[in-house]
């Protein structure tokens, strides 16, 4: 039997109810979910093809959109691409990562394959450029990304979800040699946890679970922010242990004003990449 991750799990076993405390159900499966934490520091230890193997496999029984497997993932294994994935991100624990993989919305596969059958893909007719196709390509590769993780925290891995590697999506395009017809998605590194961070606190359900429609004022929607503020106060991020986190709303506020350090325009390279965004 794998060695498990040891982590505490009694925050996130306290779900703030205004009527009470509701116990939830536990096993290994849930269990696991609810102790996920992002790693960002790994034992230098190789994984085995076997591990390979079950998560790449465990990636591919999520959900798909029509069936049509319109996702990719690249493992990453050389270190000078590695070490360029790295200054994309601007973390260099990017580079350190046992096993690190880019999952990236593919339609060009179906392309080829379409194409095979005697199809035109360079007319109007061709749909799988469409913004709709892309939309969904996304949520597929997002879900089979969060497969392989969940399987790979229950191995007693640990990850950390890499959308950082977008802070230059047109230079990993290039440098993943990227076709028409895909965009990269997110990065997942995985690895032996060698840092142990604590559980980052999670809003109250009420601000995020609606009950047949959304929220008809600020007033109901925000309640329970003042209280999860304090707690994400409180938090402490092992990136900066010097000082604890600012508060979510603080957090959310700085975000949302364009500074023009991060703008990261996504329709520009689509339609470098054969996409049609506007149909």
């Amino acid at each position: 039997m794998r060695e498990s991750l040891d982590i505490p799990i009694a925050r996130v076993m306290q779900p703030r109810e205004n009527s009470g405390m509701t116990e939830l159900i536990h096993n290994d499966t849930i269990d696991t979910l609810l102790k996920r934490r992002s790693i960002r520091k790994f034992k230098n230890e190789e994984l085995g093809d076997d591990v390979i193997a079950t998560l790449e496999t465990a990636a591919q029984h999520a959900p798909s959109s029509q069936f049509l497997n319109d996702w990719s993932a690249i493992r990453v294994t050389d270190t000078a691409i590695k070490e360029q994935l790295a200054r994309i991100g601007r973390q260099p624990y990017i580079a350190q990562a046992p096993l690190l993989y880019v999952f990236v919305l593919d339609e060009y596969r179906n392309a080829a394959i379409a194409r095979s059958k005697g199809v035109e893909t360079g007319d109007d007719t061709f749909t799988l450029n469409s913004s709709y196709r892309y939309t969904q390509a996304q949520n597929d590769a997002v879900l089979a990304l969060h497969a392989m993780e969940t399987a790979a925290y229950s191995l007693g891995l640990g990850c950390v979800v890499l959308g950082s590697i977008l802070n230059d999506a047109a230079a990993l395009v290039d440098l993943l040699d990227l076709p028409e017809y895909t965009y990269p998605v997110l990065g997942l590194a995985i690895g032996k946890p060698d840092q142990e961070p604590m559980l980052k606190p999670r809003m109250p359900r009420s601000m995020q679970f609606f009950e047949n429609a959304y929220p008809s004022s600020d007033e109901r929607l925000l309640a329970g922010l003042d209280e999860f503020d304090d707690e994400v106060h409180q938090y402490y991020d092992l990136r900066n242990t010097e000082r604890p986190v600012d508060a979510f709303s603080k957090q959310i506020a700085e975000n949302a004003v364009d500074d023009g350090v991060l703008s990261r325009p996504v329709l520009p390279l689509s339609e470098r990449q054969g996409f049609r965004l506007d149909r």
